[in-house]
C-alpha cells in the first residue's frame, strides 16, 4: 500500500465540493466554539454530532474534524487576549501568552507565534499520521480478542497512570462508565440488564446524548456560572504583516523546540485517553527546563507560547491515529468522533483501511487542508473572533442549550434521549464541582460494549481461563504494560511516603 498514492486519492475525496464545504463550515464553527470560554472542541463536536446523520460519513467526519481544528486555534484567542482559557489545554498559554500580549504590548506577536506553532505542530503530526497509520493498521490486523482486550486495558490504564488527577476518582469514573455501558440487552445472551423494567432503556444509554450532556450542557452551565462573575478586560489586537514576519523569525530561532515538542505531543496524543492537555503542560515544562535563560518565563517568553501550542495541535492529530487504526480513542474528543463512526455504521479499526479507504484517506487529507484553511482564517479574522467575547453570556447560553437538546432529539426522534442529555448535563456539572474527571467516564461508556465483547470472546476461546491474556505474545506484552500503568499511582504514593520518612530522619529498614 503506497501512502503517497492513497493520500493523493484522499485529496480527491477531500476536495469534492460537498466535503470541502463541510470542512470550511466545521472550521468556522470550531473557531467560534473555541473562542467561547468553557465550551471547547469536545463539547462543540458532541453538540453538533447529530447534524452529521444527514450527510455522507466522509463529509460528516471531515465536518467534525474541522470543528476540532478550529476549536484548537480558537481557544488561543481568549487565552492570549483575555487571559481566559478557551480550552483546558490552553491554560498553559496563559503563563506567557497574556503577559506578552497585555503587559509587553505585543498581542499581534503572541497570536502570530501561536498560529505559526499550531500549523507547524499539526503539519509534523499529520506527516507522522500519514506514514505510520498504515503500518499500525497492518500490525493491528494480527489482533484477536485477547489482544484487543489488552489494548482496551491500556486505554483505561493510561487514564489512571498518566491522567495526572486522583487515581481513585478516575477508577470510579471508569467503573461508572462501564456500568452504564452494560445497560440494555446482553449482546451474547439477549437478556435485559439494569433496565428496571423501563422499555426505553432496552436499547441502552446512548453515548451521544450522554456525551452532549456531560461535555455540552455541563460545560455551558459551569462556564455560565463562572463568567457571570468575570469582568472581561483584555488586549484587543489586529495582526499585521510585521507580526507574522516576527513570529516566523521567532519560530525559526526555536525550530528544534517546535520539532521536539511536536513529536512529544504526537506520542502523547497516540496514547489512549490522554489528548492535548497533558501534552501542552509537558511541552511547557520542557521549554522551561531546557531554556538557557529561564528568567523570561512567566513574563512573556515566546518559547512559552510555541512549545505548548505546537504540542497541543500535534496531540490533537495524534489522538485520531489509534481511533482509526485500533478503534481506541486517543482523547475525549476522539471518543466523541468515534461515536459518530458508529452512528454511520462504520467500525473503527484496521479493517477500515480495507473496507472504507476513501473514508480514511479523505480524513487524513482533510487534516492537511483543515490546518491550512484554519491558519489563513485566523490570520485574517482575529478582531472578528475576539468580538464574540463581547456577546453577553445570558444570550449565548440559552441558545446553545436549545441546540444541544434539539441535537439529542434528532438522533432517534426520542424524548428519552433528551432526558438522558438533561440528566447527564446536571450530573456532569455536579461531577466538575466535586473535581471528578469526566473524560474517563466518556471513554468507558464508548468502549464498554467492545471491552465486554472481546473479554467474553477471549474467555470462550480459552475455556474461561485468564491465562490467554498473558500466554499470547502481543497481548502478554500489552497487558504487562497496562498493569504497570495501573500501578503508577501506587508507586508514586509509595515514593512520596519514603521520601517523607527520609526527610523526617526516620531510618528505613
Amino acid at each position: 500500500m503506497d501512502p503517497f498514492a492513497e493520500l493523493a486519492q484522499g485529496f480527491q475525496v477531500a476536495l469534492q465540493p460537498t466535503n470541502l464545504l463541510m470542512l470550511c463550515a466545521g472550521i468556522l464553527l470550531g473557531l467560534i466554539i473555541g473562542v467561547l470560554p468553557g465550551l471547547g472542541g469536545t463539547s462543540g463536536i458532541a453538540i453538533l454530532l447529530p447534524v452529521t446523520v444527514f450527510v455522507a460519513p466522509t463529509a460528516g467526519v471531515i465536518f467534525l474534524a474541522g470543528i476540532y481544528w478550529g476549536a484548537l486555534f480558537g481557544g488561543v484567542i481568549t487565552s492570549l487576549l483575555f487571559n481566559i482559557p478557551g480550552e483546558p489545554w490552553s491554560v498553559a498559554l496563559l503563563f506567557d501568552g497574556f503577559p506578552l500580549a497585555k503587559h509587553k504590548g505585543r498581542p499581534g506577536l503572541a497570536l502570530a507565534s501561536s498560529f505559526v506553532a499550531s500549523f507547524g505542530g499539526a503539519l509534523i503530526a499529520t506527516l507522522l499520521f500519514t506514514f505510520f497509520a498504515v503500518i499500525l493498521a497492518d500490525w493491528a490486523l494480527r489482533f484477536g480478542p485477547p489482544e484487543l482486550f489488552a489494548v482496551f486495558m491500556m486505554a483505561f490504564a493510561t487514564l489512571i497512570g498518566l491522567g495526572g488527577g486522583s487515581a481513585v476518582k478516575t477508577v470510579a469514573m471508569i467503573a461508572f462508565g462501564l456500568l452504564l455501558a452494560a445497560v440494555g440487552f446482553d449482546t451474547i445472551t439477549g437478556t435485559p440488564r439494569l433496565t428496571f423494567g423501563q422499555v426505553p432503556l432496552l436499547t441502552g444509554i446512548g453515548f451521544v446524548p450522554a456525551t452532549i450532556g456531560l461535555f455540552g450542557l455541563a460545560e455551558i452551565l459551569n462556564s455560565a456560572e463562572e463568567h457571570g462573575r468575570l469582568r472581561l478586560e483584555g488586549a484587543i489586537s489586529r495582526l499585521s504583516l510585521r507580526d507574522v514576519l516576527d513570529a516566523l523569525n521567532e519560530v525559526r530561532k526555536r525550530l528544534w523546540l517546535l520539532i521536539s515538542t511536536s513529536l512529544v505531543g504526537f506520542w502523547i496524543g497516540v496514547l489512549p485517553g490522554t489528548g492535548a492537555t497533558p501534552a501542552s503542560f509537558l511541552a511547557y515544562g520542557m521549554a522551561r527546563q531546557y531554556a538557557r535563560d529561564k528568567s523570561g518565563f512567566g513574563k512573556g517568553e515566546v518559547s512559552g507560547i510555541i512549545a505548548p501550542q505546537a504540542s497541543a495541535d500535534a496531540a490533537g492529530v495524534g489522538s485520531l491515529l489509534p481511533m482509526v487504526t485500533l478503534g481506541v480513542p486517543g482523547s475525549p474528543t476522539a471518543a466523541v468522533i468515534m461515536a459518530g463512526l458508529f452512528i454511520w455504521g462504520l467500525t473503527p479499526g484496521p479493517q477500515l483501511f480495507v473496507t472504507n479507504p476513501d473514508f480514511v484517506w479523505g480524513l487524513i487529507a482533510s487534516i492537511y487542508l483543515g490546518q491550512l484553511i484554519t491558519f489563513a482564517v485566523c490570520l485574517l479574522a482575529v478582531p472578528l473572533l475576539a468580538s464574540i467575547m463581547r456577546i453577553p453570556y445570558a444570550i449565548i447560553t440559552p441558545f446553545i442549550v436549545i441546540i444541544s437538546l434539539l441535537g439529542s432529539y434528532s438522533i432517534n426522534n426520542s424524548m428519552t434521549d433528551v432526558w438522558i442529555t438533561v440528566i447527564f448535563g446536571v450530573l456532569g456539572f455536579w461531577l466538575q464541582r466535586l473535581k471528578y474527571p469526566v473524560a474517563p467516564l466518556v471513554v468507558a461508556l464508548v468502549l464498554g460494549d467492545s471491552t465486554e465483547k472481546v473479554l467474553r470472546q477471549s474467555l470462550i476461546m480459552s475455556g474461561a481461563g485468564a491465562a490467554i491474556f498473558f500466554t499470547r505474545p502481543i497481548s502478554g506484552v500489552l497487558m504487562l504494560i497496562a498493569i504497570a500503568l495501573f500501578l503508577v499511582p501506587l508507586a508514586q504514593r509509595l515514593a512520596a511516603f519514603l521520601k517523607q520518612r527520609q526527610g523526617a530522619g526516620v531510618a528505613i529498614p
